[in-house]
């Protein structure tokens, strides 16, 4: 279930981030480039979850 609300937020915010970007730049949204940043904030939300932050068990 975390690796589903990870997707779903990447996704969600990779689609405001690329909408926002294209319409500053006056350029075409690009669906496809939405798909590849959900891709890339997924792996690295996860690679930070799971390798980059461990509590202490002291």
């Amino acid at each position: 279930m975390r690796f589903l609300y990870t997707i779903f937020w990447s996704f969600v915010f990779s689609f405001m981030t690329a909408y926002v970007v294209s319409n500053m730049n006056q350029a075409d949204f690009s669906f496809l480039q939405v798909i590849l940043m959900t891709v890339v904030f997924t792996i690295g939300v996860i690679l930070l979850a799971d390798v980059g932050l461990k509590e202490d068990e002291a």
